[in-house]
């Protein structure tokens, strides 16, 4: 069958019938694997057979979704991990090593700044902060000794973009090999492989499996760098279990339904926010208002369903309207079927200084929303009842 449209894919996607028949694929809730000889045993182990040997290395259900999401991210392969952390720290920490450089934006999400700032450099691997929107400090930052250059692109929560094209051949010019959170866009909206880079990244706790309720993480791009990542996997051990990676493929079958009405959900209460008289800044690249619309229409097939936006006043008015906030949840995380809504201050970046958090511009005032699937005129006329009271 081929496969072409998202939908499709969603569905379909390194998903055959089970030998039994079954249309859903199982769970192989299996520690470990046997074998009919020993014969068997030294292929299984170099990874050559198709055998599987011990779910912490592989598991048949894990594996259909590396499949799926390579098939949607136009990679060779992928590796899912028991956190989106566990992928992004694996996958850097597979390509680097004492003396190494990994080059970095400054918009980063806390955890993974924190992971830039304060954990590799303890095992000599020096790390370069740039800021997100200029260039010439990326390409100043870039050197021999750089063999990782990492972004978020739209980042987390100010929604800035990051070029992948140029970025991708200023790594590969140095040497170097370049790896893109892709979460908040989602392989739907963009891929990053296609434009370029190497590794692309998911927290897939968020849009992949898009319910709220696992955690789990995942990288896709060529055969022989997820190789390594899937190797390095195998000793660290944030391998994902084969019920929590079921959740995941059963999330990804209504992927692009889901993205198609959370694009438009996230455009219309962008648009009505942008015009209300008690917002300073709506951050969404679907707006024309955006400083990157451009790029956002040159990279990206939808603009997504995340936002923010800056209330006029300080944290606590800020506060006090996300409380007030009815057709969704005042709570950390995002990509779900609900609305979310969180001051990053408080949440996603508290690990940050005020002065880094500053630098980036997230504000006490600043609000993000992870768009639902809820009715949009449910959530334009919540929002307008929420900023009436405050």
């Amino acid at each position: 069958m081929i496969l072409v449209r998202d939908s499709t894919k969603s569905v379909h996607a390194a998903e055959p019938l089970d030998r039994s028949g079954s249309v859903v694929t199982p769970i192989y809730q299996t520690a470990t694997f046997g074998f009919a000889s020993s014969d068997e045993i030294p292929e299984a182990v170099r990874g050559k057979s198709g055998k599987f040997v011990y779910t912490r290395w592989d598991n048949p259900t894990t594996a259909r979704l590396e499949g799926k999401l390579a098939s949607f991210e136009n990679a060779e392969d992928a590796a899912f991990f028991s956190s989106g952390m566990a992928a992004i720290s694996t996958s850097i920490l597979a390509f680097v090593k004492a003396g190494d450089n990994v080059v970095a934006i400054r918009d980063l999400y806390g955890e993974t700044f924190r992971l830039m700032r304060e954990f590799l450099p303890r095992y000599g691997v020096s790390t370069t902060l740039v800021d997100t929107e200029d260039v010439s400090q990326l390409e100043e930052a870039v050197r021999k000794k750089t063999k990782v250059v990492y972004v978020e692109t739209p980042t987390n929560p100010t929604l800035k973009l990051v070029d992948i094209a140029r970025t991708a051949k200023l790594a590969h010019e140095a040497g170097a090999l370049l790896l893109v959170d892709n979460t908040f866009a989602t392989p739907v909206n963009q891929r990053p492989i296609d434009l370029g880079a190497d590794i692309s990244l998911h927290s897939a706790t968020k849009y992949l499996n898009g319910h709220a309720d696992v955690i789990a993480g995942a990288a896709a791009g060529a055969k022989e760098h997820v190789a390594k990542i899937k190797m390095l996997r195998r000793t660290l051990g944030g391998t994902l279990d084969p019920f929590a990676a079921w959740l995941v493929l059963r999330g990804m079958k209504t992927l692009a339904v889901r993205i198609k009405a959370q694009n438009e959900n996230a455009m219309a209460l962008a648009e009505y926010l942008s015009g209300h008289r008690k917002v300073s800044v709506v951050h969404y690249p679907g707006l024309g208002t955006h400083p990157q619309h451009g790029l956002a229409r040159r990279q990206m097939r939808g603009f997504g369903g995340m936002l923010s936006f800056e209330l006029k006043g300080n944290g606590a008015r800020a506060a006090r309207l996300v409380e007030r906030i009815k057709v969704g949840y005042l709570a950390a995380s995002l990509g779900g079927v609900e609305t979310l809504v969180s001051q990053p201050a408080l949440l996603s970046h508290h690990q940050l200084s005020e002065s880094d958090r500053e630098k980036t511009g997230i504000q006490p005032a600043l609000i993000r929303v992870s768009v639902g699937i809820e009715d949009k005129e449910d959530l334009v006329a919540d929002f307008r009842r929420a900023l009436s009271q405050v």
